[in-house]
């Protein structure tokens, strides 16, 4: 079994200061591996980098079309948004006009992450609500999948049927059963695979198609659109997943996870692409997936979303250049 390789460095006065090990893994439709650095085997929790396939059973039930969601709710159940107020206000009408509310999610309070409204809630006395929550948008999802089945509210059950459709969904397109599930952040099951399997799950969406015959393809291809047009709602100002979607004009989607997780989905190139960093690292993931949609030619190596992740100068307080963070040599 291969191990971590390193994938990223910081530079600091002509030294490395720091190394960054990880996996990345490269997926074509076929589910073939095209290109990989480190254990393509390692098995990953992937966090909140699989949304999307969480989704999956929410749109290829009809439960989506059936409780009218649109595109910017799609977008909303794949993020791990801000808890800016377009957020909050997108995710409390939906709840509301499912006759729920706040009360219903279980991914519990989280102060908002969108600094102009954190500091207006704390100027004001507000405390946060679930609604703040990163994956409110992914509860709202779970809610309405719940109601349409006639399931009860425990959403988060392992053995709920809402879960249960979800490991079913997620083991078909990662093309492997899950060997074990661990609890996310936000209470729900986060189901773990390998670094191939994540990799071949993007694919799987990077070659879904509106017009398939399988609904699962369809989910997959509405939920990707969903994505692409709403970089905004699936991240926010200042976010890695927005700035780079931006960037790429709409042609690439892309999803962070914690703990150093990263995914593209590619259906122009109809491929597929995870990282994970071993330490956990939120700016070598950034800086790492950068790395590979430049190899892959979607991403402008010069664009400034691109350089505030990887080979931009890292500046001090006073604004002298200290360093940069640069692709370890032999990757990307």
């Amino acid at each position: 079994m291969a191990e971590a390789v390193a994938l990223v460095e910081l530079w600091r006065s002509g030294m490395v200061e720091s190394r960054h090990r990880g996996h990345a893994v490269i997926c074509d439709g076929t589910g073939a591996v095209l290109d990989a650095w480190g254990d393509p085997g390692a098995v990953i929790y992937p966090r909140s980098s699989v949304k999307m396939i969480q989704a999956l059973p929410l749109v290829e039930s009809g439960a989506a079309d059936a409780a009218g969601l649109d595109d910017a709710e799609l977008a909303l159940a794949c993020a791990s948004h801000e808890g800016a107020p377009v957020h909050v206000t997108l995710v409390a009408a939906w709840l509301d006009r499912l006759g729920l509310s706040e009360a219903d999610l279980l991914c519990g309070a989280q102060p908002s992450r969108d600094r102009a409204e954190r500091r207006r809630m704390l100027l004001a006395g507000e405390a946060p609500s679930q609604l703040h929550n990163n994956c409110s948008g992914k509860h709202a999802g779970f809610l309405t999948l719940a109601r349409h089945l006639g399931a009860g509210s425990d959403y988060n059950d392992p053995g709920h049927p809402v879960q249960r459709a979800i490991r079913a969904a997620f083991e078909a397109v990662t093309g492997q059963p899950s060997p074990c599930l661990g609890i996310d952040g936000c209470s729900a099951p986060n189901f773990a695979t390998t670094m191939h399997g994540l990799a071949r799950a993007m694919a799987v969406f990077a070659n879904a198609r509106p017009d398939a015959a399988e609904p699962r393809t369809r989910a997959a291809a509405r939920l990707t659109g969903a994505m692409l047009a709403h970089p905004d709602l699936v991240a926010g100002e200042g976010r890695a997943c927005t700035e780079l979607m931006r960037a790429m004009d709409g042609r690439v989607a892309v999803k962070t996870g914690a703990e150093g997780v990263f995914v593209a989905i590619l259906p122009d190139r109809r491929l597929g692409v995870a990282v994970k960093i071993e330490d956990g690292a939120t700016r070598a993931a950034e800086a790492a997936i950068a790395g590979l949609l430049i190899r892959l030619g979607v991403l402008d190596p010069d664009h400034p979303a691109t350089l505030r992740r990887l080979g931009g100068p890292i500046r001090n307080w006073r604004g002298i250049v200290t360093g940069e963070i640069r692709l370890a040599p032999g990757f990307g």
